[in-house]
């Protein structure tokens, strides 16, 4: 129910919300998604449509390439310090062509489109490269954890990354591929919600997987897919887990604005990744505080004056 899952939230996962707060925010998100998607294709109308990667050939070079380009666009904008293993790190992760008539696959759907988009969420892969060549200084923040209170940090920041690469410039020269960016967020939400409404009593398994498919643009997430079917279920056996992606994103958005407040003109985008890089895979509550000296996220999470 409603309590038990607020209870999860603050005490697990170290976030300041209750099932009344992730509702509204993630209700926000989804709306804020579809109304920049339609403004999006509104700007793009004389555009051609993004047609799908067609064969295995043009799959690999399309993939290899979005790789380069998005490493390339890393350093020259100075996004992030660039290290040896980042590249490697994506590279062991495209995938390889498989024919389909008809759907793949939300995510396919968006990487047969175009591959880059995806390239800046897996910011998981450098995230677990980083844990392997250059572990953490604490004993504790190094070694896995036993459930995965981290989910807002690992999922908040590949789900975050696609929107700010976005607004950086990485997709400047290809309209039409942030539209994709649009989809998946509003995908994310809508999910989400089902999870939510889920845990909250408010709607059953089906119905859920009737909502996020309902929110889903360009009917890309059908409710009998094996896609929204995995999640859907997974978000009940792990509470928090379905939310996390957005929610996760939004408090890493809060970090970066306290931040950069704390340096208003001397903000470096950069130097922000490189330390909340180095304070590790853990809550993002606790890498607020360590970051900007304000515990005040995560006592509010845990109930403390």
């Amino acid at each position: 129910g409603k309590e038990n899952y607020t209870w999860n939230l603050r005490n697990v996962h170290l976030l300041p919300y209750s099932w009344e707060d992730e509702v509204l925010l993630l209700e926000r998100e989804l709306a804020r998604a579809h109304s920049s998607l339609r403004l999006e294709e509104q700007r793009n109308r004389d555009l051609p449509e993004l047609s799908r990667i067609d064969d295995a050939a043009e799959y690999d070079r399309l993939v290899n390439q979005a790789v380069t380009e998005y490493m390339d666009f890393l350093e020259e904008e100075e996004i992030l310090p660039v290290v040896d293993y980042m590249d490697a790190a994506l590279r062991a992760q495209m995938g390889q062509f498989t024919p389909a008539a008809g759907l793949r696959g939300f995510f396919d759907e968006v990487v047969y489109r175009d591959p880059i988009v995806m390239r800046a969420h897996h910011y998981h892969w450098f995230d677990l490269a980083r844990m392997r060549e250059d572990p953490n200084e604490s004993p504790i923040r190094r070694t896995p954890l036993l459930y995965n209170i981290f989910d807002g940090r690992a999922e908040g920041m590949a789900t975050g990354m696609e929107e700010m690469m976005m607004h950086a410039g990485l997709l400047d020269e290809r309209p039409r591929a942030r539209e994709l960016v649009w989809i998946m967020l509003a995908q994310r939400a809508a999910r989400g919600l089902g999870g939510l409404f889920q845990h909250g009593l408010e709607m059953d398994f089906d119905e859920a997987t009737r909502f996020a498919s309902q929110w889903t643009p360009r009917g890309w997430l059908p409710a009998e897919g094996s896609t929204i079917q995995h999640e859907e279920q997974f978000y009940l056996r792990q509470p928090a887990y379905g939310g996390s992606y957005v929610i996760g994103k939004i408090e890493i958005e809060m970090l970066i604005a306290e931040y950069a407040r704390q340096r208003e003109g001397r903000f470096v985008l950069a130097e922000f990744m490189d330390d909340f890089n180095r304070a590790g895979v853990i809550p993002v509550s606790l890498i607020y505080w360590e970051l900007t000296g304000d515990k005040s996220m995560l006592e509010e999470a845990i109930g403390r004056p």
